[in-house]
């Protein structure tokens, strides 16, 4: 009797190892299956699926119809993005101004953002041709007409609006992977710049975008330049105007603490002698700044570096 108990026993032991092995060969497959699923989600939800309606900045409705070989850039925000998009490969023109990253220059120009060469764009005969501010809508009439699909991308009010800048061109370019790392690298050092500022005193600052005889220029309340002041830590006293004109008038009965220099402005020596900029008191204490304004004014994955850089010369202390 002892000895048929132990012979069950161990029947039963080997059957319970045998049903646990099984389970677990089967959970680790069913497992292996579904990870191999959700890549495969991944993949097709990253991938863009053709043709592809998008709209635009400027709310056309877009209709791209299969992926693009040839793309032309009419902006150097445009080319850095593509750029940064791994895209470059299909970047057969751009404009005069296209100087980022390096080898942009290589690529064959197509004039100047504001009277580039029509008959030079179509003899490049591209797939889609994607433009930004200062496009006039006589260009894009001339280009819609001859059947070319043209995007134009430009939010000049919020510094969110290059999120989706990028996101519809990844879409377009069948990049989107790439577009959601750039989004996501942006917002985590905008993110670390707010944070490391938000709780400090907002010294008074104006932005420099020209000066002198051709008048005064700088980043209203209502650009995403003045935004980015603002983020920074900044109080831009030109928030209370609308878009980029400004007066010297102005600027003296503001008197800010802080003055940043755009580098296409000028020297920092000629602001700081001209007539009525050197009676300011920021000029006075030597509080006078340049900074590279290709990180502010292009909109594109560079301004979370300008806004850092931003922060560096309002609030140098907090990023010692």
């Amino acid at each position: 009797m002892k000895k048929r108990m132990k012979k069950l026993v161990g029947m039963l032991l080997v059957t319970v190892l045998v049903l646990s092995v099984m389970v677990t060969g089967c959970s680790k497959e069913d497992n292996k299956n579904a990870s191999k699923d959700q890549v495969q989600e991944t993949q097709q939800a990253t991938e863009t699926t053709y043709p592809i309606t998008v709209t635009d900045s400027f709310g056309s409705e877009v209709t791209v119809d299969a992926e693009p070989q040839k793309v032309i850039s009419v902006a150097p925000n445009i080319s850095e993005l593509i750029y940064q998009l791994d895209a470059g490969d299909k970047l057969v023109g751009r404009t005069d101004y296209c100087d980022y990253p390096e080898e942009v220059t290589s690529v064959e120009s197509i004039g100047s953002m504001n009277e580039p060469n029509i008959e030079k764009i179509v003899s490049l005969e591209p797939d889609v041709v994607v433009t930004s501010t200062h496009f006039s809508e006589e260009n894009f009439n001339k280009l819609n007409d001859l059947g070319i699909t043209v995007i134009e991308l430009y939010n000049e009010n919020s510094v969110d609006g290059v999120y989706s800048i990028i996101e519809i061109l990844g879409k377009v370019l069948n990049k989107q992977d790439v577009a959601v790392a750039t989004i996501n690298e942006m917002k985590e050092k905008e993110e670390a710049v707010v944070s490391a500022v938000k709780d400090l005193d907002k010294p008074t600052v104006y932005y420099v975008v020209g000066f002198g005889e051709f008048g005064d220029y700088t980043a209203g309340g209502d650009t995403f330049v003045g935004n980015l002041l603002t983020m920074a830590g900044g109080e831009n006293v030109a928030a209370d105007v609308s878009g980029w004109n400004y007066s010297l008038e102005s600027l003296l009965a503001k008197d800010p603490d802080i003055i940043i220099l755009s580098a296409s402005a000028g020297t920092k020596d000629s602001f700081m002698t001209a007539n009525g900029y050197q009676d300011l008191t920021a000029v006075k204490n030597g509080q006078v700044y340049e900074i590279d304004n290709n990180l502010l004014d292009r909109q594109g994955y560079r301004n979370a570096q300008g806004l850092e850089e931003l922060a560096k010369i309002i609030h140098p202390d907090a990023f010692k």
